[in-house]
């Protein structure tokens, strides 16, 4: 059996370094800086955020990197360390929404979504180093769009980067970039984990958006040493996708759920239903009066997420682990059944870390591919994963690759 391949995170010093150089080889002179985002795990609180709910990020310390030197004109350079001989290009005026192809449409989104605000930013030439794992579910499009976001704003003198309130505006254009320019559905969970979260701490992001940048969001201990825990972050290299309308399908439903309930969003529905007399029937009465099974499931997810994720924080802060991971496992049993977002992979890699000891594990990120994460003893993350990377060999699975997730700074200047 093949050893579990674990991916380091890049040092800040090394990424620098790193992105320089490729800046350098790629344009034949020096950067003005450079910047970086991290990846994200959410903890609990999965397909949540678009529905005004609760949400638990952590920011990984696997990060990507961008150096970058702005250009008086409008023009767009891009390159990244994974094809560095491949410099797309394209031009700010007069791009309209899904006028950039591939992966280019993620950082010039950004620049176009600042401009479309009416922010002067002009064109840049930039070099992307990561080692945020592609289409693994741990948000490398939101630590891409986030740094590129932070340097436009350091580079053009925007001024909204240096504090929380502010890197909400930022966190905007990245959400804007993805949904409108990339064709990539997000509600903002995975921004706002990249620009807000803070080392040791997990961001509680409550996504109503009635509520202010200073009301939306608190940082909640995650201390896994503390515990004598660790965070297996495994990648099933099952193909990711979240732009190919099973996210948008679930969205839609969820959309026309609330206007049948007669409510702004499903938030309102799940605080009604936690302060009713009797939550169970409350619930049950909610179910009946949706109009087909399907939509009961996926109401019936997110409603009991969004709880879950109010039991996870208090049963950390109590340190109750075995709580926990039994919201973990709860979690993951409700996106399977009711929003049917798991494959083989991912719950196979679920179901050998439950059996091998993990308090709990479940899916993260949007489903239909990418990544679990299992809560494990200290020291027995490589133990738990070669345990599912031999089940995979076993079933015939690509190769999974682990991480050590623990609660890692947000989005920075580097150099």
């Amino acid at each position: 059996m093949a050893k579990v391949e674990f991916i380091a995170p890049i040092e800040s010093e090394d990424g620098v370094a790193r992105a320089t150089e490729l800046f350098k080889a790629a344009y034949g002179e020096a950067p003005e800086g450079v910047w970086s985002s991290p990846g994200r795990v959410n903890l609990i609180g999965e397909h949540t955020d678009y529905n005004a709910g609760l949400c638990l990020p952590i920011a990984l310390p696997h990060r990507t990197y961008i150096a970058l030197k702005p250009r008086t004109d409008t023009t767009v350079r891009v390159v990244s360390d994974i094809k560095p001989d491949d410099i797309a290009t394209a031009d700010l005026d007069g791009l309209e929404a899904r006028g950039v192809d591939g992966w280019a449409a993620y950082p010039v989104g950004v620049a176009w979504a600042l401009r479309e605000k009416g922010f002067n930013v002009r064109g840049f030439d930039a070099a992307f180093v990561s080692c945020v794992p592609l289409g693994s579910g741990l948000s490398s499009s939101a630590a891409m769009t986030c740094s590129t976001a932070l340097a436009l704003d350091d580079v053009y003198g925007l001024g909204y980067g240096q504090s929380d309130s502010g890197r909400v505006t930022l966190i905007n254009a990245a959400i804007k970039s993805e949904n409108e320019m990339a064709g990539a559905s997000t509600g903002g969970l995975d921004q706002n984990a990249s620009m807000r979260c803070t080392e040791g701490h997990a961001l509680l992001l409550d996504c109503r958006p009635e509520l202010t940048p200073l009301e939306n969001v608190s940082q909640q201990p995650f201390d896994l040493k503390a515990n004598k825990l660790e965070l297996l972050a495994l990648d099933t290299q099952a193909p990711h996708q979240l732009n190919d309308g099973q996210y948008a399908e679930r969205r839609s439903t969820c959309e026309k759920a609330a206007e049948i309930l007669g409510v702004a969003n499903l938030r309102v529905t799940a605080d009604a239903i936690r302060e009713s007399d009797d939550p169970a029937k409350a619930l049950q009465d909610t179910l009946d009066a949706l109009p087909n099974e399907n939509m009961k499931k996926r109401v019936r997810h997110v409603v009991t997420e969004i709880e879950r994720v109010r039991e996870f924080v208090k049963a950390f802060a109590e340190n109750n682990i075995e709580e926990a991971g039994r919201l973990f496992n709860a979690s993951h049993d409700s996106l399977a059944v009711d929003y049917e977002v798991t494959v083989p992979e991912l719950d196979v890699a679920v179901d050998v870390a439950r059996r091998n000891g993990a308090y709990g594990a479940r899916m993260t990120g949007g489903g239909f591919g990418g990544s679990i994460i299992a809560l494990v003893d200290a020291g027995r993350s490589e133990e738990v994963a070669q345990k599912i990377a031999d089940e995979f060999e076993a079933r015939g699975f690509h190769a999974p690759r682990a991480l050590a997730a623990y609660a890692a700074p947000s989005s920075s200047r580097d150099a």
